[in-house]
């Protein structure tokens, strides 16, 4: 029989009271959220139970994260936020470069190494402006994918022209899709002291590319993207292989060899690129591709043509779950593993081959911008209509209800499971009387009540088995609390809801205290799939995220609002793709951003971008404010003409729509 590891909390004895067999700290709360596993260096818990944040990773200071977020709410600056902390972005890109720079020494490599942004990971301007300065002292580049990338990529890379030279080595990599316009425009660049190279993932490009450079009489610099075998894993394992999308096949690249030589033009060849997909978690399946890919470039060379480049693309992946293992949301190697294993495989390849070895270009932005965005929430209310008490049952209630009281009050680890399927038989053949007019409403509701009763006695027996029988798989996810969460998963999360990506959520404060419920979160949105009900766990993923219990409650509906303190959550490792592929459902706009500095004094807002207003947000859908006031200022002019509405309550809906089209798309 299967079994299903089941993480013990807590428990909740029969009357409610918690039962713990020691006090909770903070050690027990890094274990339970694994932020030591996908959060360090960056991210850690403080002796007062809240999250840290140390920008420079081990190497400066740390602020804490729930007094930053509360020192911004009192300027004004509300929840839903994201908050960009530049300086691990900067940390990032210089771990990268170092790895990169160790391995080249340890292997004796002969060659050098420059990195690329793919500006597609994240346009935002800020964070690309960050990016192109922290990268000036590599030669940190940048890859374009789209003729409006192209745009800003010419605008934010320095041209080597300038008075400043650090820039003057940075590679501009030109993929996706080209027409004649892109293509024109990335040649001329070359004018402007850039240093584009045009990558060609069709034949049909090649002949564009040739027909423009002659015509403007500039000489280009080529890529070839090569369709690899050596397949990619998880849901980006078909970038490569025959079937991909991108890409020469190994015919089609030598037809461009052909081509360029009888053109004369064979020394135009510079770059050879291959994409594996995104978030590569085995170290295997990079070593197969560089192994291959390496073996493409040798023969490139022999076969005449200049090179220089290699390209190995993106695929560096990010540990969401902190389990350092091949799980699609983890990795089985880090940043120096990947950084050896391509150097010693170039290396090799270009010794057995006896040419010179090429300068290494990654594409990693992932790995680059995930990190250093948080998004942080505020919970509005929560919902447990299964927590109630069961009342003792009188002897003349319904037999039905009797079965089920008697099985509630004989529920013990003994006979748990017996009692788990009795309580739903009973619980099935009161729905069937209650159809058949044999049940009233309120026997029915009495029996639910015991049914869930049954179903919160047996899963507080389960939170302390090592190892339960899969029949209680869905359990958890049943019995779960349903936290309602000031966020729209589809304008912050969108990976969340359409490819199902795990991200680290946790509290941001009372890590010091122990978390007795389990909950899943629903966001504003009035959609079915406005909701995150999958969490991080060990080599698994967990129905229920652990979470306290909110202060105030009534009716069995909790509302944080009500209490001192609001409950914030942080859903981490948030900088890549998510804030450009967010979308407006329900019309809830961009979150505020906050980009913060550590400074020698402590921190500073280095930019604020204010979130979508209603107005703004409708302006997308060519509503005009000012035109929606005066219809709606119509309509109540008429209302009191026809006294269907008072004065001052004609004023109040006019201040408040007024209002209510210059406020935050989110709750207050």
């Amino acid at each position: 029989m299967e079994t299903k590891s089941i993480l013990n909390v807590s428990s909740v004895s029969e009357n409610g009271k918690e039962n713990r067999q020691q006090s909770w700290t903070v050690e027990d709360s890094k274990r339970l959220y694994r932020i030591q596993g996908w959060g360090e260096p960056y991210f850690a818990i403080n002796a007062a139970g809240h999250i840290t944040v140390a920008p420079h990773g081990d190497r400066g200071e740390s602020l804490d994260l729930y007094e930053l977020v509360s020192s911004l709410g009192k300027h004004k600056i509300g929840t839903p936020l994201l908050i960009r902390f530049s300086d691990i972005l900067e940390d990032r890109i210089e771990r990268l470069h170092n790895c990169f720079i160790n391995a080249i020494a340890n292997y004796n490599y002969r060659g050098t190494y420059q990195g690329v942004f793919p500006i597609k990971c994240n346009q935002h301007r800020h964070l690309v402006q960050d990016l192109v300065r922290f990268g000036r002292p590599y030669q940190f580049g940048l890859e374009v994918g789209s003729k409006p990338e192209l745009m800003i990529a010419l605008v934010m890379l320095k041209p080597s022209s300038s008075k400043s030279q650090e820039n003057s080595e940075a590679l501009l990599i030109c993929n996706g899709y080209k027409d004649k316009q892109y293509i024109e425009t990335a040649l001329l660049a070359s004018r402007l002291g850039q240093k584009p190279i045009i990558v060609i993932e069709r034949m049909a490009e090649f002949s564009i590319v040739m027909e423009v450079s002659r015509n403007l009489d500039i000489e280009p610099v080529l890529g070839v993207r090569a369709k690899l075998s050596t397949r990619g894993t998880g849901r980006w394992g078909n970038s490569t292989g025959e079937g991909s999308k991108f890409g020469l096949t190994i015919p089609q690249i030598l037809e461009v060899v052909q081509h360029l030589q009888a053109l004369g033009r064979l020394h135009c060849l510079r770059l050879l690129h291959f994409h594996i997909g995104s978030q590569i978690s085995s170290i295997s399946v990079i070593k197969d591709a560089i192994r291959e890919a390496s073996q493409i470039y040798v023969q490139l060379v022999k076969l005449g043509a200049a090179m220089g480049y290699l390209d190995v693309g993106g695929g560096l992946a990010v540990d969401y779950d902190g389990s350092k293992t091949n799980f699609p949301a983890s990795k089985n190697y880090n940043m120096q593993n990947y950084a050896n294993d391509i150097v010693a495989a170039v290396q090799e390849a270009c010794e057995k081959g006896q040419i010179t070895t090429p300068v290494l270009v990654s594409e990693s932005g992932r790995a680059l911008a995930a990190h250093q965005s948080v998004l942080v929430f505020d919970v509005l209310g929560s919902s447990d209509i299964r927590a109630q008490p069961p009342q003792p049952v009188e002897e003349k209630q319904h037999l039905i209800i009797r079965n089920l009281w008697e099985t509630y009050e004989s529920i013990s680890e003994q006979n748990y499971q017996e009692a788990y399927h009795d309580a739903i038989a009973f619980k099935e053949e009161a729905l069937s009387l209650f159809s058949f007019g044999y049940l009233s409403l309120t026997e029915r509701a009495i029996a639910e009540q015991l049914h869930w009763a049954c179903c919160k006695k047996i899963l507080s027996i389960i939170h302390h088995q090592e190892y339960v029988p899969d029949d209680f798989e869905n359990l958890e996810k049943i019995m779960a609390s349903i936290y309602y969460v000031n966020l729209s998963v589809f304008q912050s999360a969108p990976d969340s809801w359409a490819i199902n990506q795990l991200f680290p959520i946790m509290p941001i404060h009372r890590l010091d205290e122990e978390p007795t419920q389990r909950a899943i979160l629903a966001d504003l949105t009035c959609d079915s799939d406005g909701k995150i009900d999958q969490f991080i766990d060990l080599h698994n993923v967990k129905d229920a995220l652990e979470l306290h219990s909110l202060r105030n409650s009534k009716f069995g509906i909790q509302n944080s609002k009500l209490s001192h303190t609001p409950y914030y959550l942080g859903m981490f490792l948030v900088g890549a793709y998510q804030e450009i592929m967010g979308n407006m459902h329900n019309l809830f706009g961009d979150t505020n951003v906050v980009h913060i500095q550590m400074t020698p004094q402590g921190y500073e807002i280095e930019h604020l971008v204010k979130g979508n207003t209603v107005s703004e947000v409708l302006g997308y859908l060519q509503y005009d404010g000012k035109n929606l006031v005066e219809n709606i200022r119509h309509r109540v002019e008429q209302a009191l003409q026809e006294k269907k509405i008072t004065l001052a309550e004609s004023q109040l809906l006019l201040q408040n729509y007024e209002h209510s089209l210059s406020s935050y798309t989110y709750l207050k």
